[in-house]
């Protein structure tokens, strides 16, 4: 099992194009580890806002009566992408992984893949 700061690091090294990441309480908004960023990318700014955008995706399902699960949101912007994966694992309930992307040197699938197992080996 991976600890935040580990799985933090295997994000940013193991999957290409990686601007900044961070673990992110969504009943507070609050990172609880980030790495990367910079005073382009705020990612205690991008916490709390992706928190709101997460919220109104579950928010959403449920007025629709969507009987499924989040398994990541995509944001696609000119020259980023801003990838939004909720926890699963136990004792992750109400965390989600968050990742931005420099769209030209990422491969999309490949981060996601590579997310996902990332997200299988934290331990919070």
């Amino acid at each position: 099992m991976l600890s935040v700061e580990t799985s933090l690091k295997e994000a940013m090294t193991s999957i290409d194009g990686s601007m900044g990441a961070a673990l992110v309480d969504y009943t507070s908004g609050m990172a609880l580890g980030t790495l990367g960023g910079g005073k382009d990318l705020d990612l205690a700014v991008a916490a709390a806002g992706n928190t709101d955008v997460l919220r109104a995706k579950v928010r959403t399902m449920e007025m629709l009566g969507v009987k499924d699960e989040i398994e990541d949101v995509l944001i696609t912007l000119g020259g980023q992408y801003h990838l939004i994966r909720p926890l699963r694992g136990r004792g992750s309930n109400g965390l989600f992984l968050y990742l931005v992307l420099d769209k030209g040197r990422a491969n999309l699938a490949m981060a996601r893949h590579q997310l996902k197992y990332i997200e299988a080996g934290l331990e919070v």
